[in-house]
């Protein structure tokens, strides 16, 4: 039986009403949690008030050795 480890990653998100992210940091973010066997497993925003999102939640998971 597989038994993984779960890791979650906050982004906070800018512009006037949220929602932009600097895609260049999170594309490095997301190759440096790969090579250390981090894999991607969902990714969501949370939305404040309105409907602006502030922070986008990345989900990863590897396996417990």
């Amino acid at each position: 039986m597989t038994y993984w480890e779960y890791k979650t990653v906050k982004f906070a998100t800018s512009g006037f009403s949220g929602g932009k992210i600097d895609i260049n940091k999170f594309n490095s973010i997301l190759n440096e949690h790969g090579r250390d066997g981090w894999e991607l497993v969902s990714c969501f925003d949370t939305n404040q008030s309105y409907g602006a999102s502030r922070f986008v939640i990345a989900v990863f998971k590897r396996p417990i050795n």
